[in-house]
């Protein structure tokens, strides 16, 4: 048993080594023992995170750095760590390194997005108690699995949902906590569409929403496989922006179409390009417009001008 673990931390690291995510470089295993790089200064090994002295501000900029490597983890190399806290990350060169991926799992493994959640809140449990603004266990699995989010669109999006963090009051906060504790956690989120049982209810249920004209701003505690499966809150295809992002593309959107005098900002705003695109009627006088409808109508074409002239020169020369 203990060679198998050996065998599959080695596999693991490598994984995570592609994956440029900080961790032990492997080096050579032997039967049970897997020899590894050593993190530390001289004779003395990196502490774990738990026991470092953290203020307020390097908290925060570790804990934006832990969750991009959770993300990074689960997008790139395809791994669950399935026990990540503060007691298997270590604290070395201002950054952290993540240790102990013997019993981490792959996407298809039947818990694995279940192990995720558990990871997700060790992780903002830790930076709570260093006093930083987390953000909540659902956001934090939605940045993580949110197949939409990519090298370009992470930074205003990490700002955003961190912007959204700060401005929760403590009240807030915990009520947000016990919501996620009690719905969330213990719910069962399908992976695949394939594991997606009863669709047609969902639809009806996020139909019903839209006659009620409810705000589809969260998700909703019974539907909880959007984020996973790559589709918008309401079902009705593939979420291609982040949907944190969505008002800040439309915006984006609009000021290039008034940059560029393009009338695709708002339908208000195509009608009134559209009336002043069209030719306004009557703008002159009728009997004016009539003249040059009727000249219009006498205008001889070209080929028969050209005949004409040809014949009148061909007369002439005679």
């Amino acid at each position: 048993m203990v060679k198998t673990w050996a065998e599959k931390e080695m596999r693991n690291l490598i994984r995570l080594n592609t994956a440029e995510i900080p961790c032990p470089e492997p080096i050579m295993l032997r039967s049970h023992v897997l020899v590894m790089s050593f993190i530390g200064k001289d004779d003395m090994p990196a502490p774990l995170l738990k026991n470092v002295q953290l203020s307020e501000s390097k908290a925060r900029e570790l804990y934006l750095q832990v969750i991009q490597y959770m993300r990074r983890m689960y997008q790139d190399a395809r791994l669950v760590h399935a026990d990540l806290s503060e007691f298997n990350m270590l604290y070395h060169g201002g950054g952290v390194y993540i240790i102990d991926v013997s019993q981490s799992v792959e996407h298809d493994h039947p818990h694995a997005l279940e192990f995720l959640r558990k990871d997700c809140t060790n992780v903002n449990d830790f930076f709570m108690k260093h006093s930083v603004a987390v953000m909540t266990v659902r956001e934090l699995f939605a940045f993580v699995t949110d197949p939409s989010i990519t090298q370009e669109n992470m930074d205003a999006y990490l700002s955003k949902a961190m912007e959204i963090a700060s401005q929760r009051t403590k009240e807030e906060r915990s009520s947000q906590d016990h919501v996620d504790e009690e719905v969330f956690k213990r719910a069962y989120i399908p992976r695949t569409l394939n594991e997606v049982k009863n669709y047609e209810r969902d639809m009806d249920i996020i139909m019903k929403l839209k006659e009620e004209d409810m705000a589809m701003n969260a998700q909703q505690d019974n539907i909880l496989y959007q984020t996973v499966t790559g589709l918008k809150k309401d079902l009705s295809g593939v979420q291609k922006v982040p949907a944190l992002l969505e008002n800040q593309v439309e915006e984006r959107t609009c000021s290039d179409s008034e940059d560029t005098g393009s009338s695709e900002c708002s339908d208000t705003d195509s009608e009134e390009q559209g009336d002043h695109a069209r030719p306004k009627k009557h703008t002159t006088d009728p009997d004016i417009d009539k003249k040059v409808k009727r000249e219009k109508k006498n205008k001889i074409p070209k080929h028969v001008k050209k005949r004409k002239e040809k014949t009148a020169k061909t007369k002439k020369g005679k």
